[in-house]
């Protein structure tokens, strides 16, 4: 069963704790103060009646005052009188009865008259016979129960009897019920001023939180650009609340932009690989209707068409192959490189012999990163099957995309304590926006370029930079307008030990 607090706001619970938190302290306060002032009259009033029983034991008689005999003084008396004020004071025998013989003895001149209560507002007789004689004050109820006394007792100088004084506490009880009830009336009127003061503080500490849940629907609405505003210094515990949430929306409304954008680029990915392999099968499919319509009656036409057959399947081939590996590269194709130590001169020279097979009349130059000296060392270790595949179509994109005979530079060494190969063309160079899609799948610089005629389907630099960097290395590109392009693949140096 759930709480009944639990329905509560936060602003009423944490007012209800602090509210009773502060009950309970002023109770205890003024449980304390009322027992110590209670404490503190009683102590003074035993004191007091203390020194009246000594003093009235010393001068008090058995009997009459023998002529010549020295009673004492009523100014001795009095001092004590005034600081109980009217006690009640009775002298009792060996036998424990009360005698009048301290009346009678001379000193009535003293103020000595007893009190002015009679009857069954005083203390019992019997009582009074249970006081201690040490000097020690105890409490005594009237006979009636209409009060309380507070007596005290000592033995007479000549051990005779006994002088026992008693003072009501009446008033001292007054002073400590009107201290309870002042306590008591002050304290509810605190709590109220406090309880009200805390009902518009706790609601204005509150505020922000009520910013940050407004600010959260409008995100949960779809505004994912909304912050909570700057509500308390960074500082505070709404700060840290403030700025924690901001950075939550803003890693949110990221991850959102980056499905968005996932969903775009699988959008276009399908489009173009449905683009890609249905130029090749329309090719095949259209060769193959003709042979089926008799329209290549002669062996050289069919041989023809076999062989268009052939370079489409090819096509689709290369075409699927790439694919597959992009779709490796996606996952964890890391863990299944072959890694071994390995030199990027040796892929240097390869692809130099390479693109001088395809374009006899293009100047290729071996040279170090800079462009001048020789090849420098460029200790790797990578896998060297897949860093080959990354060469080749970097200097098959240089061959591609630059004119016939346009002299390419591979450079070869280390920069700033990585391996690098540069492959540097003399190109038409691109555009800073070209240049930032370079890397896309399926991209082409010059969107005239004919997809058909074994025009390349725009993998290759794609798959480029996503083997290097799967080999812990990357692709980049510095090219501008007329300028040529340099692509840059830079890799790791092995630790030495």
């Amino acid at each position: 069963m759930r709480s009944p607090l639990r329905r509560l706001s936060l602003r009423a619970r944490l007012l209800l704790v602090t509210a009773g938190l502060l009950l309970a302290g002023l109770a205890l306060i003024g449980v304390v103060v009322s027992e110590q002032l209670q404490r503190h009259q009683l102590d003074r009033l035993d004191a007091q009646l203390g020194s009246l029983t000594a003093l009235v034991a010393r001068a008090a008689p058995t009997g009459p005052v023998p002529d010549g005999g020295a009673a004492p003084r009523a100014e001795l008396l009095d001092p004590a009188l005034e600081l109980v004020g009217a006690p009640y004071v009775v002298y009792l025998d060996a036998d424990g009865e009360v005698v009048d013989g301290l009346l009678s003895s001379g000193l009535t001149g003293s103020g000595l008259t007893g009190s002015a209560l009679t009857g069954s507002a005083l203390p019992a007789p019997a009582r009074l016979r249970e006081v201690p004689t040490d000097g020690s004050a105890v409490d005594l109820p009237a006979a009636d129960g209409s009060g309380r006394w507070r007596a005290a007792a000592r033995p007479t100088g000549d051990g005779r009897g006994v002088v026992v004084a008693a003072a009501p506490l009446a008033e001292l009880d007054a002073t400590v019920d009107r201290l309870r009830t002042a306590s008591v009336v002050g304290g509810l009127v605190l709590l109220g001023l406090l309880s009200a003061v805390g009902w518009f503080a706790l609601g204005r500490g509150l505020r922000p939180l009520r910013r940050i849940e407004t600010t959260a629907a409008a995100i949960a609405d779809g505004d994912l650009t909304r912050r909570v505003p700057a509500l308390a210094p960074s500082s505070t515990e709404i700060g840290h609340l403030g700025g924690s949430l901001n950075t939550m929306f803003g890693q949110l409304e990221r991850a959102f932009a980056d499905r968005a954008a996932a969903e775009a680029r699988m959008r276009t990915f399908v489009e173009d690989v449905s683009h890609e392999l249905r130029t090749p099968l329309f090719g095949i499919s259209g060769t193959t209707e003709l042979y089926r319509m008799g329209a290549l009656p002669e062996r050289a036409d069919v041989d023809r068409a076999m062989s268009r057959i052939a370079g489409e399947a090819a096509r689709l081939t290369a075409l699927t192959q790439d694919l597959l590996l992009l779709a490796q590269l996606d996952q964890t194709l890391e863990a299944q490189l072959d890694r071994a130590p390995m030199d990027l001169r040796t892929l240097a020279t390869e692809a130099r012999l390479e693109l001088h097979a395809l374009d006899p009349e293009r100047s290729v130059r071996l040279t170090g990163p800079g462009g001048s000296g020789a090849p420098g060392p460029a200790p790797v270790t990578a896998d060297e099957a897949r860093l080959r595949q990354v060469v080749t179509n970097l200097v098959g994109n240089a061959a591609a995309h630059t004119p016939p005979g346009s002299p390419v530079r591979i450079g070869v060494g280390t920069v700033g304590g990585r391996a690098v190969l540069d492959v540097v063309d003399e190109g038409p160079g691109m555009t800073a926006e070209q240049a930032a899609q370079a890397f896309d799948r399926f991209y082409r610089a010059d969107p005239s370029r004919s997809r058909a005629g074994g025009a390349s389907a725009g993998l290759g630099l794609a798959i480029a930079r996503s083997l290097a960097r799967a080999s812990g290395g990357d692709v980049e590109l510095v090219t501008a307008p007329g300028a040529g392009a340099r692509f840059r693949l830079t890799l790791p140096v092995p630790h030495q030990h």
